[in-house]
Order: C-alpha cells, then sequence, then structure tokens
C-alpha cells in the first residue's frame, strides 16, 4: 500500500470512529426517546449541520471503505493493477454518490 493510500485510510479510519460514535448515539436518543421516522425527518430537515455532519460521514466511508476492499482484493486474489484501482475508484464514486443523495435527500424533504 502507497503511503497516500495508509494515510487516507487511517484517516478516514479516525473520522468514522467519531461520525460513527455521533451517529449511533443519535439512534440510541432518538428510539429511546420514542421519536417516530416522521418526527426525527422533521427535526433532519433543513438542517445544513445535518447535512454537512453525514457529507462528512458519507465521504470518509466512500474512501475508507475501497481502499480497505483493495487490499483485500490484492491479498486473496490475482487481481492486481490498474483495472483493480480503477474499479476501487468507481465503488469509491458510487458510495459517495448514493450516500450525498440520500443526505440530500433527507435535508430537501
Amino acid at each position: 500500500m502507497s503511503p497516500l493510500l495508509y494515510l487516507a485510510q487511517r484517516g478516514t479510519a479516525a473520522i468514522l470512529a467519531l461520525t460513527v460514535a455521533v451517529h449511533l448515539g443519535t439512534i440510541l436518543y432518538a428510539v429511546r426517546g420514542g421519536l417516530t421516522a416522521g418526527e426525527i425527518l422533521g427535526r433532519t430537515q433543513g438542517s445544513l449541520g445535518f447535512l454537512l455532519f453525514y457529507a462528512v460521514f458519507v465521504l470518509a466511508a466512500a474512501i475508507h471503505a475501497p481502499i480497505g476492499l483493495r487490499s483485500i482484493l490484492r491479498e486473496w486474489t490475482a487481481w492486481r493493477g490498474r483495472s483493480l484501482d480503477l474499479a476501487m475508484l468507481a465503488l469509491s464514486a458510487l458510495l459517495a454518490g448514493l450516500g450525498l443523495r440520500a443526505a440530500l435527500a433527507v435535508y430537501g424533504a
């Protein structure tokens, strides 16, 4: 793994540790508070803070996961080279696109 990929993997892991903890804490708070899906949507809809938080969460996951999967595929299979890198880049773009689309949908709902 190149030094840049190593740093990206470790940096996004740190971001994900924080964002996953906040995300799970928020879920626990909402469930224990008896909030319905409609009430949760009402609180998150139009919230720039919500959008920015989940944009950071999504982008960190979209960078972190393909780097890890690339390492696993290189270790367990014979897949190497540019085609693997391009496939992981496409996966990263797909994850980022779908995740940001979901966050924007909640923001604009």
